[in-house]
């Protein structure tokens, strides 16, 4: 019961921070890149609900229009590791002349520090959307794959796929009707954390210099923005971080529930 509790915490509170970044514009119609050097390092007040920067940008407004970019990174980097890390790993795991070649591959990329890769890649191109979610996404590719062929060699020794396979059934229909639903509850749960993940390092990259451009309101630039002025003006990055911290708890507390709704034997014995 406190299982579902959790997850359900974690969906609404993800829901309404996703709610508020695409809503921004209206919630805070402030221009986040506005400077106002009259009202820099201004104290959370009635007409900035969470202070000022050392500029006299809004913080409020930079903090969800920042929600933008992050849940972007977020989203785009768990899509695209999960899609290309499960179809290579179902690949490791059903064809055998592929197994030893991928995971020798994979082995390589895994030895390569993940935000060393990023950093590298990102200096190389300008820092746009994409091209972040590509660096983001690379090192977690491995880890993906990896899970998958694990879940893929347990599985192919499961009665119910030998029988499948005598029965005659394609390795195409006996992925689809049986390997795939059975390894969900992993794949998601990889998923979520690959997302969690990526946002968290989004904002390391961005607080480096590495991440989006300084002109782009994200939680990272914030931070990074607000560091000189922890003593003096503490506000500019309490706001961006609890953001950050409270979006990663929360699809993790997802990604727990959609675990349990999606194993049937996790379900009955939280019952």
């Amino acid at each position: 019961m406190r299982r579902h509790a959790g997850s359900l915490v974690g969906a609404s509170v993800l829901l309404l921070l996703v709610i508020a970044a695409i809503a921004a514009p209206w919630i805070a119609p402030q221009d986040p890149l506005g400077m106002d050097p009259s009202q820099r390092l201004r104290a959370p007040s009635a007409l900035h609900w969470l202070g000022t920067d050392s500029l006299g940008r809004d913080i409020f407004s930079r903090t969800l229009r920042g929600g933008r970019v992050s849940l972007l990174i977020g989203l785009g980097v768990s899509t695209l590791a999960t899609c290309v890390g499960v179809t290579l790993g179902l690949l490791a795991g059903m064809v055998r002349g592929l197994e030893a070649p991928l995971m020798r591959l994979v082995d390589a990329m895994m030895a390569i520090p993940g935000i060393l890769l990023a950093i590298a890649l990102v200096s190389i191109n300008k820092p746009t959307p994409l091209v972040l979610i590509t660096a983001i996404a690379l090192p977690e590719i491995p880890r993906m794959v990896r899970l998958v062929r694990a879940v893929v060699l347990t599985l192919r020794g499961q009665s119910f796929i030998e029988a499948a396979t005598i029965s005659g059934t394609r390795p195409l229909r006996t992925v689809i009707r049986h390997i795939l639903p059975n390894a969900a509850a992993p794949i998601v749960v990889q998923a979520t954390f690959i997302a969690g993940l990526a946002i968290i390092l989004e904002a390391s990259l961005s607080f480096l210099g590495a991440g989006a451009p300084p002109e782009v309101a994200s939680w990272g630039n914030i931070i990074a923005s607000g560091k000189s002025y922890i003593r003096t003006a503490p506000w500019i990055i309490l706001s961006p971080g609890a953001a950050l911290a409270l979006t990663v708890l929360s699809i993790n507390l997802l990604g727990d529930g959609l675990r349990d709704a999606l194993d049937p034997r996790l379900a009955r014995a939280i019952r």
